[in-house]
Formats: structure tokens, C-alpha cells, sequence
């Protein structure tokens, strides 16, 4: 069985540390070259904490694809660099597996048309750990009986994008089953801005940002005399990588644009 080989990018942030040692642990497959803006030419060997890891950096992805043969591209680095690397991957025929949150719609469009064009797979995960992404499914089925509902996410404090992307998928697929409602007292009034948070078809969203936070995540339900909350929590970013690994195996099996790990869970 051939191996796939595979492209990181942002291999020097937390998640990116564990997709090294996901790709390097795994017999299956291959580090071929990893995308560093700050290391061009290197090896990564030379880069503190990936002794022995002898593959090439590169700084420009265009150059990476162009020198290494690869299969899948692992990107983890912020929004506006991951959509331009998935969308180079998908130009050369390289099957991108997103981590980074933060895409708008228009992104996500433009990703699913090039998709559709090259007839090659590529899947955007907000959330790579499979318990927030049973609580996005669970989110769902509750939504279809309580129509009031906020969500609560918190992080540490230096994610770049608020709400997180997590959050906002929540919210998405709250709203597939469930009417949009205004909620709270109709002459509700905001004493402090931003007091009631981000809304979206009436789902309230609030974005804590702490040092000492992972990733967490409450959605809170509630109706006549009950409360109903769904909770994730994640304490260690290694969780992230089971996820990981689920979407690499998925993607080689795909042609097509995949938004959610929920989407490739049996």
C-alpha cells in the first residue's frame, strides 16, 4: 500500500506540533515538505523541537508543490493563508484538509466551485475532536424542539477570530431545523454594547477569551421550566488529531467539497 504523502502547513503552532507527530507516527503516511513563512529552505530538523525530521520548509506553496510530489495538504495556520494555500493545493491536485476557522461564506463558495472544477476532494473542519463535533449533531437534534437557545464558547486568548468557528457551525446547524426567533424581552435594551454578544437568526453567541482555556464550548437550551445544555471541553490539543486523521483517510476517498467533520462521520 502506497503511503500518502503530505504537506503541513503552520507546523510551529500548537496544532501543527501535533500533526508532525500525527503524519511522523503514522506507518501510513509520509511528511513530504512543510509551509513555513519564517524558515524558507530549511530543513525542518534545523528548527527546534523536529530532530530528525529531515523534510524541506517552504515559505511558498507554489514552490512546495512544485518540488515535492504530495497528496494531501494538512493547513493550520490562520484564514487568510489557509484559503490561499487550499486553494493552490486544489490547483495542483492536492487534496487540502483545513483546520483554520474564520472563512466566510463567499470563501467556502469559491473552495466548493474549484472543488467541482478539478474533481479533487477537500474537506473544512472547524473542529477537528470528534466530541465537538457529536455536540454540533447533538446541538442540532435539540434545536428542532427548543427554538431558544445561546451558545457560549471560550478559548484562549490568542485566537485571532471571535465567535469561533465552532461556534458559528453550531449556530448553522441549529438553524437548518429551527425558525429563526427573536429572543428575550422585545424591549430588550443593551446597557453596555455587545452585552447580548453576536446574533444570528436569533441565536445569541458569546466569545470568551482567556488565558488557561483550550477550547470549550456550551450550547444552552431553554424552555418552560427546563434548561437543556450541551458541553465540550477539550483540555489538550492532541484530541484535535484523531479528527485529523479521520479527514486525510476521508479526503483520499472523496472528489468533492465537504464543510464539517460531521459530514464524514458514519
Amino acid at each position: 500500500m502506497e503511503k500518502v504523502r503530505i504537506v503541513i502547513g503552520g507546523p510551529r503552532g500548537r496544532m501543527g506540533k501535533e500533526a508532525v507527530r500525527l503524519v511522523t507516527n503514522t506507518d501510513t503516511y509520509e511528511l513530504v515538505a512543510v509551509l513555513d513563512r519564517k524558515n524558507d529552505g530549511m530543513l525542518l530538523s534545523d528548527i527546534d523541537g523536529f530532530e530528525n525530521i529531515e523534510v524541506p520548509v517552504f515559505a511558498d506553496i507554489e514552490k512546495c508543490l512544485i518540488t515535492v510530489q504530495a497528496d494531501v495538504l494538512i493547513d493550520l495556520t490562520v484564514p487568510e493563508a489557509g484559503m490561499y494555500h487550499a486553494k493552490t493545493a486544489l490547483q495542483h491536485g492536492v487534496r487540502p484538509v483545513v483546520g483554520t476557522s474564520g472563512f466566510n461564506e463567499e470563501d467556502l463558495a469559491e473552495l466548493e466551485k474549484l472543488c467541482a472544477e478539478k474533481e479533487t476532494g477537500c474537506i473544512i473542519a472547524p473542529n477537528f475532536a470528534i466530541g465537538a463535533v457529536l455536540m454540533m449533531k447533538f446541538a442540532r437534534m435539540a434545536g428542532k424542539y427548543f427554538k431558544d437557545v445561546e451558545i457560549i464558547e471560550m478559548h484562549h486568548d490568542q485566537k485571532l477570530d471571535a465567535p469561533s468557528g465552532t461556534a458559528i457551525k453550531t449556530a448553522e446547524m441549529i438553524c437548518e431545523v429551527r425558525e429563526p426567533k427573536k429572543q428575550g424581552h422585545p424591549d430588550e435594551k443593551e446597557t453596555i454594547k455587545g452585552a447580548r454578544g453576536a446574533e444570528t437568526d436569533g441565536i445569541h453567541i458569546h466569545s470568551v477569551r482567556l488565558p488557561g482555556l483550550v477550547a470549550h464550548q456550551e450550547v444552552i437550551f431553554g424552555s418552560a421550566g427546563e434548561t437543556l445544555t450541551i458541553r465540550h471541553d477539550t483540555y489538550n490539543r492532541s484530541s484535535f488529531m484523531t479528527g485529523v486523521k479521520l479527514a486525510v483517510d476521508s479526503v483520499m476517498k472523496i472528489d468533492t467539497f465537504v464543510y464539517g467533520l460531521e459530514n464524514i462521520l458514519e
